[in-house]
């Protein structure tokens, strides 16, 4: 033993700390330190939830996944440090190497293991180890340093360790959606906290305990930290250009314009003929200029049968709806409520997209409202003879409660006597039990629906029920029917056979979708792992 201390010795750390400053200023920069440490650990953690949630959509796996394998690597890194605990300063200052290391480049690792190699999932499994395992390690090495500075009760020691670890964390969740991903974007505010992890864990190191590191010891940990932030401060100048390609390599055309707005990712591609556009939310194909009009004339046109001259659009920021619904001279006054601001100045703004929706947008009988659907219904006092809602999938608990029994039933109040509503329901194809899900949701909330489908290309078989208050409406074309490219009375009779393999029930019943029990989610996840 007395040669592996030797050789510890002369690699790292003396055995007895001899601090520059008063133990009381000594002990208030380690817990500044663990303060500053613990918000950077809580940072890697939401940036990897959220770079989930970017690329997959269902938020609550990827939080489960980030979380226990975090949590477990904790409990594995805290027994590994046992064997660093004759040396805590400069083992404490290699492992804040390491972290602010892998957890700055995480996010870049991650997004280049989904665009090139498709091993998104074990990557993010390695990576969330690896960081937990480190962030392990820290607290009991911490607690060796604490009590080498000035003796304490345990007790008293843990309390105050742990008090500073804790605030940390809320600083560090606190500062990651409302001031990193805002002024930063995802990569690079985890290239910075990165940066400030190495020079706070490590600089205080080699300031506090640089008379217990031996000359060896301080200028490898010198080194190290130079290493790490030209590394960390490379990836950074050149995140941008790594960003656009890694995306490029997600998209057959090539991206004609894309950034990350408050809410989520949005991408424009054009083919190199110019002849198909298409718009992608945080990787969702929203619509292709080759065939958005089988969509959107099979999602309008069979509701506006009737009363329309109030009409709700609840969703479809992209303006293609509401092109078909202002086709009608008789509409008096359309409200869209879209979350996005960003997606709606998009589709303003971008040539190609604004003529795909004919300028809308400067109709005078348009009122836009920036909110979310359910909190805005919630509120709504109004009342609407058209309701139509072109809502994203719902395959994350942000959108499956714009599908659940609770939301319909908002729905339902803000429909006027003899009002109608059609909700674009997904791929009874390829989510079978979740089409059904929305019908019966429907259903629960007081609404008598009429499934129907057709295929859209770049989508596929698409499904969509319509409805009303009282008896289900008839599923029929208005008599003054705008021009049209796909829809015809023929088409639309069509429409209301489903095959036999797709029918209610085929797959098991499929029940109504609440907030609580976000059924129509579990349906999805099913669908995928049977794909």
């Amino acid at each position: 033993m007395a040669g592996t201390d030797t050789a510890l010795r002369g690699a790292g750390e003396t055995e007895e700390p001899r601090l520059p400053v008063r133990p009381r200023l000594a002990r208030f920069l380690v817990m500044f330190a663990v303060f500053v440490c613990a918000a950077c650990g809580l940072v890697y953690e939401l940036a990897l939830v959220a770079l989930g949630s970017y690329l997959l959509g269902d938020t609550i796996t990827q939080a489960s996944v980030v979380l226990s394998v975090m949590v477990f690597a904790m409990g594995i890194g805290s027994l590994a440090s046992k064997r660093l605990a004759r040396r805590p300063a400069f083992w404490f200052a290699i492992i804040e190497g390491l972290l602010s290391l892998f957890g700055g480049l995480s996010v870049l690792l991650l997004y280049a293991a989904f665009a090139w190699f498709s091993l998104y999932q074990p990557a993010l499994v390695g990576i969330a180890f690896v960081i937990g395992a480190l962030i392990g390690a820290e607290i009991p090495l911490l607690m060796t340093l604490i009590q080498r500075i000035r003796r304490q009760d345990a007790a008293s020691a843990v309390a105050d360790l742990f008090a500073a670890d804790y605030v940390g964390g809320l600083v560090g969740g606190l500062a990651f959606p409302f001031l990193l991903l805002p002024l930063l974007g995802l990569p690079q505010g985890a290239l910075l906290v990165g940066a400030v992890n190495a020079v706070m864990g490590m600089a205080v190191v080699l300031w506090l305990f640089r008379r217990s590191l031996t000359r060896a010891g301080a200028v490898g940990l010198a080194v190290v930290l130079t290493l790490v932030l030209l590394a960390l401060g490379g990836a950074f100048t050149l995140s941008g250009r790594f960003e656009v390609s890694a995306r490029q390599a997600l998209y057959r055309d090539p991206v004609v314009h894309a950034e990350r707005s408050e809410y989520q990712e949005i991408v424009v591609t054009e083919s190199l003929d110019h002849t198909d556009l298409r718009l992608f939310l945080n990787g969702d194909l929203q619509f292709s200029s080759l065939d958005e009009y089988r969509y959107h004339e099979s999602l309008v046109h069979p509701v506006m049968d009737g009363p329309r001259g109030d009409v709700l659009v609840l969703g479809g920021g992209d303006g293609l709806a509401v092109r078909e619904i202002l086709g009608y001279d008789d509409v008096e006054r359309v409200v869209l409520v879209d979350l996005d601001p960003a997606v709606v100045e998009l589709a303003d703004s971008l040539p190609p997209i604004r003529a795909l929706n004919g300028g809308v947008f400067g109709d005078e009988r348009l009122t836009v409202v920036h909110d979310d659907a359910f909190d805005w219904l919630r509120r709504n006092g109004e009342r609407f003879d058209v309701v139509v809602a072109d809502l994203p999938d719902p395959d994350d608990v942000g959108t499956a409660k714009l599908y659940s029994v609770e939301f319909y039933t908002l729905a339902r109040r803000a429909m006027a006597e003899d009002a109608r509503i059609v909700v674009q329901a997904g791929s009874p194809y390829f989510a079978s039990r979740a089409y059904w899900s929305v019908g019966e949701s429907m259903r629960e909330a007081g609404l008598s629906g009429v499934p129907y489908n057709v295929d859209v290309p770049s989508f596929g078989n698409w499904g969509f029920f319509l409805a009303g208050a009282g008896q289900a409406p008839e599923l029929t074309l208005p008599s003054d029917l705008p021009p049209t490219r796909f829809l015809d009375e023929q088409t639309l009779a069509a429409a209301k056979v489903f095959p036999k393999d797709r029918r209610p029930g085929e797959e098991g019943e499929a029940l109504a979708s609440t907030l609580l029990r976000p059924r129509i989610i579990e349906y999805h996840r099913q669908a995928w792992i049977g794909y």
